[in-house]
């Protein structure tokens, strides 16, 4: 049975009485601690630079708790990540024991940790007593005492159910967690420059350092990048004298005792240029890659080799970018950033399905209490961190989850709405960041921007479905509303019969005449539109050459899903060979953060005022794989977790295609043709929409559809199942 199989039978069954035994801690500590330690890994040119954004801890300590029915006396084997005491039944055991007898019984076990370097997390072992998920966690009990001595009970503590990941022996404590390794060689050299092949992501090494003298490295995503030794991104500088290495980048100072010396910070690279002065030298060079171990249970093949590479690029990209949690890109920031994020929990969906990945990432990003700005300062990046929250839901079935991040939802939503104008809508004030996307003529970000208020409506309809899903009737009624006074009014105030669709803003209540796709993409993506108004919308605005072209893989993915929706995927098929396919063209090993097609050379290198400062491997380049699993395969839930699906398959231009998705129950397989289709699942029930036909997928077997398509539409000729 699967990890996730295993998450969600947890989530779906009432009955359970036996978990696995693992370490656990309060829900989002270890994510914010473990966040803050890669967030902080970030260099300009060898310089330290940190998040700019507040950076939160864990809780120091935490208790706790489970109740106890035990039909025998039982020994409890006790781990844990700090000092800690333990209750039992409310009197206090001597000691911090490793093992512990308890009786046959009813009990109430308390065990209380205190850990100011890394979060409280605790590991319990026995027969039938384990630390799971269903255990108890607070960071403050609410006890007194009174004068005469007597405790209070704890009736205003609020309890989380534990935080956990798949830390499941004493030994492996999490605190200790770190990334695979794998040694790797440059594959070929020219002079100074070495070149590993593609874009990588690890500690470069360097065999038989000796000598006395400085060696200097410059990395590159380019071999133009790492010769440039005045602008390239990153680099280290290493002194060696007295026998000893002193790396300047940490002052880090140890002795020459073996033949290799691995630098103490990783880099993104492809290329390393290393240069000498003095005496000092070196053998040759090899790296530790440095990687998340992810299984790509997602695949896709057709007949074009060019759309085969996209799948085979966008899958590589998202390893990369795929680590203690889903970062942007690897050379530059290394940092989570919820829009970044948001696209790569959709495109895991689709590739890894790793659901914990996902919760982490979502944790770090939600931080703690107080709220003082937007997540990552960006007023668009909180919005879609609510969207991405009810998306998971629907991938995962994860109930539980969805309780133990409500709270914090709660806080998030209830600092949005404190910034709100008179109209209930959202404007940029002091200290946000209006971001959208990155654009090639100057976007106005004053006033209501039509866009912001579209991901607000969607927002709290996500906030709204939610609180349905925990049972907060109250909240619920009450997100519905606002979702419906923004719905009455963002037409009105926004969309313009003329232009064909949302002007991009309004500044005193005065509507402009600017038009960018990004407001129009979106209400088609969130269905706000009718037919006749996304016709028009398709026609003045989405295919409209004077309206200003997207250059980044971030929207290009929400403008080509945008099409998809409508049934374009011919056209969209013809796009991303045309704009991802350009990349490849131009060599890339991973999608890059920007692509101009008209750009050429080292014109493809540069942003923000710098030579190099463009990402050549970010994660929201990876677009394909989400666009060709949800729209050509076809495959998405219509019920939590895949407990109900449909397949609406397209060819959309290519001869034939193949492909799995994974799902909380195993896989679908879809293979498609133009004469037939042959579709397989682990579980579910699965309809296959094609054309006007729906036809029930029956599960555990495969069901093949044969069929004819002219001008009139698709007509099947036969139905047969195995």
């Amino acid at each position: 049975m699967t990890k996730q199989l295993l998450s969600l039978f947890f989530v779906l069954s009432t009955t359970l009485v036996s978990f696995a035994q693992t370490w656990i801690w309060y829900p989002g500590d270890y994510e914010i601690w473990l966040g803050n330690k890669m967030n902080n890994h970030r260099t300009e040119r060898g310089a330290f630079f940190p998040p700019f954004w507040k950076q939160d801890s864990h809780y120091v300590t935490v208790e706790f708790s489970t109740e106890l029915n035990l039909s025998a006396d039982e020994t409890i084997h006790i781990a844990t990540e700090g000092l800690f005491n333990i209750k039992l039944d409310g009197k206090m055991i001597f000691g911090m024991p490793s093992e512990l007898l308890i009786p046959a019984g009813q009990h109430r076990l308390n065990i209380k940790i205190h850990n100011q370097q890394t979060p409280p997390a605790l590991f319990v072992s026995g027969r039938t007593i384990k630390s799971g998920p269903h255990w108890k966690v607070t960071y403050e009990d609410k006890e007194w005492i009174d004068e005469n001595g007597k405790a209070s009970d704890t009736s205003a503590t609020t309890y989380m159910q534990a935080g956990s990941w798949n830390f499941n022996s004493p030994s492996t404590p999490p605190s200790q967690f770190s990334l695979a390794r794998e040694v790797l060689q440059p594959k070929s050299t020219d002079g100074s420059l070495y070149d590993f092949g593609r874009e990588t992501f690890g500690y470069l090494r360097l065999h038989e350092p000796k000598g006395t003298g400085d060696i200097y490295v410059y990395y590159g995503e380019s071999p133009e990048e790492a010769r440039d030794t005045e602008h390239c991104e990153t680099l280290d500088h290493l002194i060696i004298e007295n026998n000893e290495i002193v790396d300047l980048a940490t002052n880090a100072r140890s002795k020459i005792t073996n033949d290799i010396y691995t630098f103490a910070n990783s880099k993104a690279f492809r290329y390393v240029n290393i240069l000498t002065k003095g005496n000092a030298s070196f053998s040759s060079v090899s790296m530790d890659y440095e990687y998340m171990p992810e299984t790509a249970v997602g695949s896709f093949r057709c007949n074009d080799p060019v759309v085969n590479q996209m799948w085979d690029v966008g899958v590589y990209t998202m390893q990369l970018t795929t680590r203690e949690f889903f970062i942007d890109g690897i050379k530059r920031d290394r940092w989570v950033w919820s829009g970044d994020a948001s696209q790569s929990y959709l495109m895991n969906y689709y590739l890894f399905n790793d659901n914990d990945e996902v919760k982490r990432t979502t944790w770090l990003l939600a931080g703690k209490a107080p709220i003082s700005s937007h997540i990552n300062t960006i007023m668009d990046y909180t919005l879609y961190w609510f969207i991405s929250i009810y998306d998971y839901y629907l991938y995962s079935a994860d109930v539980q989850f969805l309780h133990q991040i409500y709270p914090t939802m709660q806080r998030y939503m209830d600092y949005v709405n404190s910034r709100r104008d008179s109209d209930g809508m959202l404007q940029g004030l002091s200290g946000d960041w209006v971001f959208v996307d990155w654009t090639d003529r100057p976007m106005d970000k004053h006033g209501q921007l039509s866009f912001e208020q579209i991901l607000f409506r969607r927002a709290v309809e996500a906030m709204a479905a939610v609180s349905h899903v925990v049972g907060n009737a109250t909240d619920e009624a009450r997100y519905k509303a606002q979702a419906q006074d923004l719905a009455q009014k963002i037409k009105p105030y926004f969309f313009d019969d003329s232009l064909g669709g949302f002007v991009h803003n309004r500044v005193d209540g005065q509507k402009s005449k600017d038009i960018f796709k990004f407001s129009s993409m979106f209400a088609i993506l969130f269905d706000y539109l009718s037919d006749s108004e996304k016709k028009q919308v398709v026609e003045k605005v989405l295919l409209n050459e004077n309206v200003l072209k997207i250059t980044t893989p971030y929207m290009r993915f929400y403008e080509m899903e945008a099409l998809c929706k409508l049934g374009m995927q011919s056209q969209v098929m013809s796009e991303m060979k045309d704009y991802w396919g350009g990349m490849l063209r131009e060599g890339a090993t991973t999608f890059w953060e920007k692509y101009i097609p008209t750009d050429h050379g080292s014109q493809h290198l540069s942003m923000y005022g710098r030579p190099y400062g463009k990402s050549l491997c970010h994660a929201w380049g990876a677009s394909p794989i989400y666009l060709l699993g949800k729209y050509f395969v076809g495959v998405r839930p219509t019920a939590p977790g895949y407990s109900e699906y449909e397949v609406c398959p397209s060819l959309g231009g290519l001869q034939w295609f193949e492909g799995n998705v994974p799902t909380p129950y195993g896989k679908i397989s879809v293979q498609m043709s133009a004469k037939s289709i042959t579709i397989s699942s682990d579980g579910g029930k699965g309809t296959l929409r094609l054309g006007s036909e729906t036809i029930s997928i029956p599960q555990g077997k495969t069901l093949t559809v044969q069929y004819s398509q002219n001008k009139n539409g698709i007509k099947v000729k036969k139905i047969s199942t195995k």
